[in-house]
C-alpha cells in the first residue's frame, strides 16, 4: 500500500475523532482512548481491503477515470461520460491526474463518507436519546456494519455518499433546521438517483409542518451548484442536472438483480412491463398511504413517528420498485440501524435488513448464492409488518398524550 494512502487514512481517522469531539461525546480520557482504538481498527480494516478490484471497478470506474485522464481532467466534464451523476464524476475528474492509483482514490472517497455516514447516524440517534453511549454505539456500529465496510472499501461503490447526506438531511429537518436539511437531501439526490427512496419524506415533513414550501428552494439550488463545474466545462445545464434520469436506460430490463425485492419471489414473469408498472404503483401507494397517515395525524405526529415513516419508506420503496440491484437497500440498512440504536429491542429489524442486503452482496462478490434472494425478501416483509405496527402504536400514544393534556 502506498505511503500516501496510509497518510490519508490517518487523516480520515483524525477527521472522525474531530467529528466525535465536536459532537461532545468524548467526555474523558477513557472514552477518547476507546474511540481512537475503534476508529483505528475501522480504518485498518478498510485499508486491508483497498487492493481488491471488482468487475464494476475494472469495467466502469477505471475506464471513466482513464477517460478523464486522457481528456484533460475537469476540463472534460463538458463531455458525457459514464452513467453516474455529475458531482461524483467531478470527484473522479479531480483526482484523475494524481499519481496515486485511482482505485485507492475511489475507495478513500467512499471511506470518508463512511465516517460522515456514521456521524449523521449518531446525530440522528441523538434526537431520541440523551445517552452518550447510545450515540457512540450508533457511530461505531455504522463503521463496522458489514454492508458499509464492503460497499466502499471492498467493492469501491459510493452508496455511503447519498446515504450520509440523506441521514444528515433527516436529522437536520427533525432538529428544526429545514434549510440545511433540504440542502443535504438535495445534495444526496445530486450525487445519486437512489436518494429518491427517502426523498418523499420531504412531502411528509411539509405535511407535518417541519418545513415550509419555500424551504424546498434549497433542493434545486444545491443541485445546480454541484453541476456548475461541468457547466463551466461546456456541458448543458439541463443535461448535467438530468444525468440521474438518463441512468434509468442503463439499469437493465430485468425485474430483479440479486435484490431482496418483491420480485425475488418470482422466477419467471411473462409480461415484465406490466409487472414493472405494478411495482412502481405499489411503491407510490406506500408513499401516498404514509402521506395520508401523517396528514391525518399532522397535529400530533412527533419526531419518532416521522422517523418510523422514514424507516418504512427506506425499505418499502426499493422493495416494490422493479430493476433493483444488490446495493439498493444500503440506506434501509442504515435507517434500521439508527432505529435499533434508539431502542435496542428493535435490533432484530436491523439485523434482518442487513441479512437481506448481504445476500445480494454475497451473490455479486462470491458469484453464488448463500441463500436465494426470496429469503431476504420474506425477512423484509416481516420487518415492514413490525414497523407498521410500531407506527400505529406510536401514533396511538401521541393521540393519548394529547387527549390527556386537553382533559
Amino acid at each position: 500500500m502506498p505511503f500516501s494512502v496510509v497518510v490519508i487514512l490517518i487523516v480520515e481517522a483524525l477527521c472522525a475523532l474531530g467529528l466525535l469531539y465536536g459532537s461532545g461525546v468524548l467526555k474523558n480520557v477513557r472514552v477518547w482512548l476507546i474511540a481512537a482504538a475503534l476508529t483505528a481498527a475501522a480504518l485498518a480494516l478498510r485499508g486491508a481491503l483497498l487492493r481488491y478490484e471488482t468487475l464494476d471497478y475494472q469495467d466502469f470506474l477505471a475506464v471513466w477515470v482513464d477517460w478523464f485522464r486522457a481528456n484533460g481532467g475537469v476540463h472534460a466534464l463538458g463531455m458525457p461520460v459514464g452513467n453516474y451523476n455529475v458531482p461524483y464524476l467531478t470527484l473522479l475528474a479531480l483526482f484523475s491526474g494524481a499519481q496515486m492509483p485511482d482505485l485507492y482514490w475511489i475507495k478513500l472517497i467512499s471511506i470518508f463518507f463512511d465516517l460522515l455516514l456514521a456521524w449523521s447516524a449518531m446525530q440522528l440517534v441523538g434526537l431520541f436519546t440523551d445517552k452518550i453511549w447510545r450515540r457512540l454505539l450508533a457511530f461505531f456500529l455504522v463503521l463496522f456494519w458489514p454492508t458499509v465496510v464492503l460497499n466502499g472499501a471492498l467493492w469501491g461503490q459510493c452508496d455511503s455518499i447519498y446515504s450520509a447526506l440523506c441521514l444528515m438531511g433527516l436529522w437536520l429537518i427533525l432538529a428544526d433546521r429545514p434549510w440545511a436539511g433540504v440542502t443535504a437531501m438535495g445534495a444526496a439526490f445530486a450525487f445519486k438517483l437512489q436518494a429518491v427512496f427517502l426523498l418523499p419524506m420531504l412531502l411528509l415533513f411539509w405535511i407535518a409542518k417541519k418545513l415550509k414550501w419555500y424551504h424546498l428552494a434549497a433542493f434545486p439550488a444545491v443541485n445546480i451548484v454541484l453541476v456548475l463545474p461541468a457547466v463551466a466545462a461546456g456541458r448543458g445545464l439541463w443535461d448535467a442536472l438530468t444525468v440521474g434520469f438518463q441512468q434509468t436506460d442503463s439499469i437493465g430490463a430485468g425485474l430483479n438483480y440479486n435484490s431482496p425485492s418483491i420480485f425475488a419471489f418470482f422466477r419467471y414473469i411473462p409480461n415484465t412491463q406490466t409487472a414493472s408498472a405494478v411495482g412502481i404503483a405499489a411503491a407510490a401507494l406506500v408513499i401516498v398511504l404514509l402521506a395520508v397517515v401523517v396528514w391525518y395525524f399532522r397535529s400530533i405526529a412527533n419526531n419518532r413517528a416521522l422517523l418510523l415513516c422514514a424507516v418504512i419508506m427506506s425499505i418499502a420503496v426499493p422493495f416494490f420498485l422493479p430493476h433493483m440491484h444488490e446495493r439498493y437497500f444500503f440506506c434501509a440498512d442504515m435507517m434500521t440501524l439508527v432505529l435499533a440504536c434508539t431502542e435496542l429491542w428493535l435490533a432484530p429489524i436491523a439485523l434482518g435488513c442487513e441479512y437481506a442486503s448481504l445476500l445480494g452482496y454475497h451473490a455479486y462478490l462470491k458469484m453464488r448464492y448463500l441463500h436465494t434472494m426470496d429469503h431476504g425478501a420474506l425477512v423484509l416483509i416481516l420487518a415492514l409488518g413490525w414497523l407498521t405496527a410500531l407506527l400505529v402504536k406510536e401514533l396511538g400514544r401521541c393521540r393519548k398524550e394529547k387527549h390527556e393534556k386537553s382533559s
